[in-house]
């Protein structure tokens, strides 16, 4: 009863406490997760040096693939769920979740294989020169090994929060980042096993947060609940998913495509220094965003549960003021970062050529970020109301269609500085683009209007093939 009445808040609270409530725990959780990731950063620049960040920031398109599979399948799941239970059908939520655990298990073979038998290869092609390759294996066999653990830690996190329980989503990623903050130092410095110890770390952290995640859902503290019958694959329900996630997927794996064009153009007109340069920056990056897709995600499950309730107007209440919040947020981590970059990097680093040339990197990467938030939520507000196309459209229009394009294109007429342009060029391009389709979309998703939407019949595997 206290799982249901949880979830039915996201039709009642005020707006503003309901998203408070679930955009500040996204935060906390994302921020703890992303600290050990930049602790993992700090360790090995220190330990090991700028080669080793290098090595590790060549094997991370890798690991962001595992990620991408895993959005796909929870962010579609989550989107998926929260309609359901939003029109009171529970019995089909529960067989979605089931489904969603069988994919994972079938994404973790796939992760076994290639630890064995393809990784050396993937990281060749992924621009691993003589000198970093031995860093990348070290780093990404045991995180490979244990894909089951990131699969369905990085999955089941949004499958909680798309039924209102955001502290404990928080909790999924508090406890393995303190755990792993705690296990650093011990496997890298006090058992001398370099990043191969910071890797074991992480996996040791992820399979403990699976065990927790799995008493959740045992337990009955959850509106969802597991069972055997549950876990057979029924495959418009994996259409489903897919189809809702696939921006998700696209947006994560265009990441990686991203980092295997930035790693391979600043090899090529620069050297394995600019590749450790931009893994540093790319650790800040992961700070910077944190509330902008924080106060998303607590968007996420409030706009997908009243689509689903037909509450519209409580819908776009919670657009507007999302949109915002994050604009604000957005314009300040632009003047912090383009004005004051250097603190940052001495968190990493006390190499003052790295400092010089990062901070140089950072003011042109950073120029135009204040026009991230509103692409960012505009891909979340699509995923949430179960629209593939146009959310598909916005993940594959900033990296895919424009920012890889421009990172290929730029270095050779300005050197290294053309990839560091390409970041707010790909910015302001995205930016229209989702100015353009939200204006599109206006009558039904941001003013009073017509509230059947017509598309929703094609945009919606949730209308067209219901469960």
């Amino acid at each position: 009863m206290e799982a249901k009445k949880q979830t039915e808040l996201l039709g009642t609270q005020k707006i503003s406490t309901l998203l408070r409530n679930l955009s500040i725990p996204a935060m906390i959780g994302m921020f703890v997760m992303t600290l050990y990731n930049v602790v993992d950063t700090i360790f090995i620049s220190y330990g090991v040096g700028i080669d080793a960040v290098a090595g590790t920031t060549i094997a991370f398109p890798l690991m962001m693939i595992v990620m991408a599979v895993s959005a796909a399948l929870g962010m579609g799941g989550a989107s998926v769920i929260s309609r359901r239970l939003g029109e009171q059908r529970g019995d089909e939520a529960n067989q979605v979740f089931g489904n969603i655990i069988t994919m994972i298990i079938i994404v973790s073979v796939g992760g076994l294989i290639i630890a064995f038998f393809a990784l050396e290869p993937l990281l060749l092609l992924f621009g691993a020169t003589p000198t970093t390759l031995g860093y990348a294996m070290d780093y990404m066999f045991p995180i490979m090994f244990g894909t089951f653990f990131f699969s369905f830690g990085f999955a089941t996190n949004n499958i909680v929060r798309s039924e209102g329980n955001a502290r404990f989503a928080m909790m999924t990623m508090v406890v393995p980042a303190v755990i792993n903050i705690v296990l650093d130092p011990i496997f890298i410095f006090g058992l001398n096993m370099g990043v191969q110890g910071a890797a074991i770390a992480t996996v040791i952290s992820q399979a403990s947060v699976t065990l927790m995640i799995f008493q959740y859902f045992l337990s009955g503290k959850s509106s969802l609940s597991l069972a055997i019958q549950h876990l057979t694959i029924k495959w418009n329900i994996v259409k489903e998913v897919l189809a809702i996630g696939m921006p998700a997927f696209v947006q994560q794996a265009a990441g990686s495509l991203m980092m295997i064009a930035i790693n391979n153009m600043l090899i090529q007109f620069g050297s394995d220094f600019y590749v450790g340069i931009y893994g540093l920056i790319q650790r800040i990056l992961m700070f910077t965003i944190i509330p902008i897709i924080g106060i998303m995600q607590g968007m996420m499950p409030i706009v997908g549960y009243n689509y689903g309730a037909k509450n519209f107007e409580r819908m776009r209440e919670t657009i507007w003021l999302t949109l915002k919040i994050v604009t604000v947020c957005a314009i300040a981590i632009t003047l912090l970062l383009v004005f004051i970059p250097s603190p940052f990097l001495r968190i990493f680093t006390s190499d003052p050529e790295v400092i010089k040339e990062g901070s140089t990197a950072m003011r042109v990467l950073f120029l135009t970020f204040f026009v991230v938030g509103v692409q960012v939520v505009a891909g979340g507000l699509y995923q949430a109301l179960g629209k593939p196309k146009q959310a598909l459209i916005l993940s594959l229009s900033r990296q895919i269609l424009i920012l890889i394009p421009l990172v290929l294109i730029l270095p050779h007429f300005f050197g290294v500085i053309g990839v560091w342009m390409a970041f707010p060029i790909s910015d302001v391009l995205s930016f229209g683009l989702a100015s353009v389709l939200l204006y599109r979309d206006r009558d039904t998703i941001l003013v009073k209007g017509k509230d059947e939407d017509k598309d929703d019949e094609t945009d919606s595997p949730d209308v067209a093939a219901p469960v």
